[in-house]
């Protein structure tokens, strides 16, 4: 059967897998994967965290905005959304409007540890990165669990996760395609592989 075209975003704390999962996902179903911390950077020649000192966060949030308004092809993308996108005013609407909205969710102990040795990140540029990470989570929990289809990351190996990624969002998209009328594409089913290593992470 042939894919859908809908869009796919995934969204979550920092820390949960976003962009390592977007590209495998994307890979299965022939789609271009895109990091909106990575675009943002890219467009904007500064990486997240200078972007946040020059210009704070505010200015930040509305690139994020505009990234998901028009910064995107408007199918046939996997978009792994910063951790902080989704809990803007109005965000998770324009989410939906889009296509499919998948979270990723981990708990505080493992968010903790993936996030330990963060540099990069601007929200964590304070004096108890531990503190700054437990109020954060705090704030935009309810949010996180109420955007979509929420699946744990804890413990599990990449092949699982996309798998379990991929279930939800045909079932979702085939959904949206009924009534929205989206135009299929043809199924790539290449192979699952991880992510190329990183030497940083942007701010979330």
């Amino acid at each position: 059967m042939p894919e859908p075209a809908v869009n796919l975003y995934l969204v979550g704390f920092m820390g949960t897998g976003k962009t390592t999962v977007g590209r495998a996902v994307a890979m299965r179903l022939g789609f271009q994967a895109m990091d909106s911390d990575h675009e943002i950077e890219r467009e904007k020649g500064r990486m997240v965290a200078q972007i946040f000192a020059g210009e704070g966060e505010a200015a930040f949030r509305a690139l994020e905005r505009r990234f998901i308004e028009q910064g995107h092809p408007d199918r046939g993308v996997v978009v792994a959304c910063g951790g902080g996108l989704v809990v803007q005013p109005g965000m998770l609407e324009l989410l939906r409007a889009k296509g499919v909205v998948i979270c990723l969710h981990a708990t505080l102990d493992t968010i903790l540890q993936r996030t330990a040795q963060a540099r990069t990140r601007p929200l964590l540029n304070v004096e108890n990165p531990e503190a700054r990470i437990r109020q954060l989570y705090a704030e935009r929990e309810e949010t996180y669990k109420r955007a979509g289809t929420v699946i744990l990351t804890d413990f599990r190996p990449l092949h699982d996760i996309v798998l379990h990624v991929l279930r939800a969002y045909r079932r979702e998209a085939r959904d949206r395609e009924r009534t929205h009328g989206v135009t299929p594409v043809g199924e790539n089913k290449g192979s699952i592989l991880p992510a190329a290593p990183k030497t940083g992470r942007a701010g979330r």
